[in-house]
């Protein structure tokens, strides 16, 4: 008989059945409190090398299907649920999530009690952990040795992992109004869906693209995507992002993005105790006191505190936003340069649509920036 257990780094053990691909995995343990929209996480390339843990206790009622992927496949390392669906009950269900998961080769756990999982991780914080299943498993010494001597989740350069081969092109929807160039270190398929509907034609390029790469599609504005890892490890986005500033095109940055942002304009990241994952997190947005409720998936945070203004190489910057429930960065905008982020997904896949807008605060700030010729060349250093 099979059997499965999920390891974490500081010894406890839990143990359940297998669910999904029979094996092991190895990533950083993490919890998300979505109710709904477990397709859309487990295919959010930012969850690439963690193993999800769902707060909801029923999973997979609604099945799979072939157009809610937020990536070319799913992103997890491993996934660990309390009772998943035995026939799922949806008119666009294709599948169920349990074939999806042995499909692709996830490893999963099921029948343990997540909420133990959950409190033991708010308590102790994010951390290394295994799922290990199979007719026969190791002891539990070995299983918990081999789980602390897999790779952290401080120092993870995880984008290059999932960004595009080669760069690709998203239409506008009726009459085209920008181009957008837009980085991607971990884009979820949402973001230029949504950006199509404002008229805006997206080029996606790859995470190693160079400001000239950016220049030849003749943007308008530039887009930092979400995406995994440490941000403290993305040199080469940052770069970019400091050559974007200085060209003064507009920029429009989410999670990861907002993180990149952040560095480029000198401030510095680390990593928050067990991050924000869920589709129910508060927002404060200090110029109006508009608090938005949020889809977030992020395990490190920027520098601030709540309206600080701050001096950069580009001109003054302050902190737009933060989270009522732990006083979390969750936005950055230039007060003297046309760049702005949010730490959480406007895109909504899945999650509340109460941050929908700000697509269209990056077309209004697109518009308000708009060179005489439409178009954005290299200034010359000595200029």
């Amino acid at each position: 008989m099979t059997s499965a257990v999920l390891v974490l780094e500081d010894g406890r053990i839990f143990r359940g059945e297998p669910f999904g691909a029979e094996g092991e995995a190895f990533g950083e343990a993490v919890f998300t409190t979505g109710m709904t929209g477990y397709q859309e996480t487990l295919t959010d390339p930012s969850y690439h090398r963690q193993i999800v843990v769902q707060t909801a206790p029923q999973i997979g009622n609604t099945g799979w299907n072939a157009e809610d992927d937020e990536s070319t496949g799913i992103q997890v390392a491993g996934y660990a649920v309390r009772d998943p669906s035995r026939r799922p009950s949806n008119w666009r269900s294709t599948g169920t999530l349990d074939a999806a998961l042995r499909t692709q080769g996830i490893v999963g756990i099921a029948g343990i009690d997540t909420r133990a999982v959950v409190r033991h991780l708010r308590e102790r914080g994010a951390m290394r952990a295994g799922v290990f299943s199979g007719a026969t498993l190791p002891a539990d010494d070995e299983l918990v040795q081999r789980v602390q001597q897999s790779p952290g989740m401080a120092g993870a350069d995880l984008y290059g992992a999932v960004t595009t081969g080669s760069s690709y092109v998203v239409e506008a929807l009726g009459e085209k109004r920008f181009t957008v160039a837009a980085l991607d270190v971990g884009i979820k398929f949402n973001t230029p869906r949504m950006m199509a509907q404002r008229g805006i034609e997206t080029h996606v390029l790859p995470a190693g693209s160079t400001l000239e790469d950016v220049l030849a599609v003749s943007p308008d504005g530039f887009f930092l995507s979400n995406g995994p890892g440490d941000p403290a490890t993305a040199d080469a986005p940052v770069a970019l992002t400091k050559a974007i500033l200085e060209q003064r095109i507009p920029l429009f940055g989410i999670c990861f993005g907002n993180q990149i942002l952040g560095r480029a304009l000198g401030r510095g990241t680390y990593k928050l105790r067990y991050g924000h994952r869920g589709i129910n997190i508060p927002v404060v947005e200090h110029a109006t006191g508009r608090v938005a409720i949020t889809s977030q998936n992020h395990g490190f945070a920027v520098e601030g505190t709540a309206g600080e203004r701050f001096a950069t190489p580009y001109g003054d910057a302050v902190i737009t936003h933060t989270c009522p429930n732990d006083g979390c960065v969750e936005g950055l905008a230039g007060v003297d340069f046309p760049a702005f982020s949010v730490q959480y997904h406007p895109e909504a896949a899945a999650g509340p649509h109460d941050a929908a807008d700000l697509f269209d605060r990056f077309c209004a700030l697109m518009e308000d920036h708009r060179r005489p010729s439409g178009r954005h060349a290299l200034i010359e250093e000595n200029h």
